[in-house]
């Protein structure tokens, strides 16, 4: 993996604390307005984590797929990533 890895772990956990602590919002009856927002931040830090990780995928392993010529292998992975990002 090419993408930052302490800063990627560090987003993660803090993502995996945020589901700790929704867990417990909705254990303790939290009012559901507090609930999606909590909801909502973590699925931001999710989709920040993942787009880095993407993004370094691309400027280093399809980059390097491209130089070695096993390009289609990795524009089909891109392309399966894609289509699950628009579903």
């Amino acid at each position: 993996m090419q993408a930052d890895k302490e800063k990627s772990l560090r987003l993660l956990k803090t993502a995996r604390g945020q589901m700790d602590g929704l867990v417990k919002m909705v254990e303790d009856d939290r009012y559901c307005i507090d609930v999606s927002n909590q909801i909502m931040a973590t699925m931001a830090i999710l989709k920040r984590v993942n787009s880095e990780i993407l993004h370094e995928h691309l400027n280093h392993c399809v980059v390097e797929a491209f130089e070695t010529g096993e390009q289609r292998e990795k524009i089909a992975e891109i392309m399966s990533v894609m289509d699950k990002l628009t579903k």
